[in-house]
């Protein structure tokens, strides 16, 4: 009965020992993915901030600027893209609608981003945009791969529709959380006036041929889980400028926006829950099950091979201990 029954541990212990890293390399990428249909959306503030009055084409100092940035799952492009593309695909209907203090339009940039819902790699397809311009995206953006790495990645920035790094700056503490700290710096750089205007009648078209261009440069900062990979803060600083032609005073150059954009506190604790949940998700696959299967298998494979010299340790009469005698033959009458 003991070699049997250390045969059966024995054969346990090879089952977690293989499954371990099974679990870690083979279903664990297979299984994290971004959902298609995922819903979020996150409210920013600038306080105090610069904005232009369109009026009177002067900056003027405001009490707040908001930003409302949503992320919408379109799972019916999703489904017609991945039909072509072979793999599991997301697209994100994006929009970022920026409000002065009075609660009017600044404004509104749409974007269609495609990626790989597990990898989070770009998928090129029809519709990839910003702002209604077709882009070709490479990096990533509003999210960083699961099990994120601590180095540099390219990362696009809509408002100049390229790729730059952005940089790892090292390991930080945020709310309770080790997180990797990411900084992109972007220069001064022309870039294309929004399609939509916050003042009636004033269009993309009509500006230009006045001569005036629209410049833009950032800092903007992420504190990422690298677990997970989803910033659970971000800020930028934010500054836009016109410059040139008849609309700008003298022709030279007039502040459009510029501030400190932060999340909004409470966007900040229920993003740092959302996260906190998940990444206990992709730990147990990862790490808890992975070790413990691990740790099983080697617990398992101790008792079989203690079972196994039992069964062999010699008896009293100096031989290995006998198996239960069979009982004897019964003599036919």
């Amino acid at each position: 009965m003991r070699r049997k029954a250390s045969l059966v541990l024995l054969a346990f212990a090879v089952f977690f020992a293989a499954l371990s890293p099974l679990l870690r390399w083979y279903a664990f990428p297979r299984l994290a993915k971004i959902p298609p249909n995922q819903y979020q959306d996150m409210v920013l503030e600038a306080k105090p901030a610069i904005l232009l009055d369109y009026g009177t084409m002067k900056a003027r100092q405001v009490p707040k600027v908001s930003i409302v940035q949503t992320l919408k799952g379109n799972v019916e492009e999703s489904e017609r893209i991945e039909r072509t593309a072979g793999r599991d695909v997301v697209v994100w209907d994006a929009l970022s609608y920026v409000v002065g203090p009075d609660g009017k339009m600044v404004s509104r940039i749409p974007e269609r981003y495609i990626f790989d819902a597990h990898t989070q790699d770009p998928v090129h397809a029809t519709g990839e945009m910003v702002d209604g311009d077709p882009v070709r995206r490479t990096g990533i953006e509003f999210k960083w791969p699961f099990l994120t790495e601590p180095r540099d990645y390219d990362y696009f920035d809509a408002q100049t529709r390229t790729s730059a790094p952005i940089h790892y700056k090292g390991t930080r503490t945020f709310r309770g959380l080790d997180v990797y700290y990411f900084e992109q710096t972007i220069p001064w750089t022309k870039v294309p006036l929004p399609k939509k205007l916050p003042v009636q009648g004033i269009t993309p078209q009509a500006v230009e041929k006045a001569g005036t261009s629209r410049w833009y440069s950032t800092k903007r900062m992420f504190w990422v889980d690298p677990v997970t990979g989803a910033p659970v803060n971000g800020e930028e600083l934010h500054r836009e400028e016109l410059r040139g032609g008849s609309l700008v005073p003298g022709g030279g150059k007039v502040t459009a926006f510029s501030g400190h954009v932060k999340m909004r506190p409470d966007y900040v604790t229920a993003t740092v829950d959302l996260v906190t949940t998940q990444r206990r998700l992709v730990l147990l696959l990862t790490s808890h099950l992975p070790w413990g299967f691990l740790a099983l298998g080697a617990v398992l494979l101790t008792l079989s091979l203690v079972l196994e010299a039992r069964g062999r340790r010699p008896g009293p009469g100096g031989t290995p201990e006998a198996r239960e005698p069979e009982p004897a033959p019964v003599s036919p009458a």
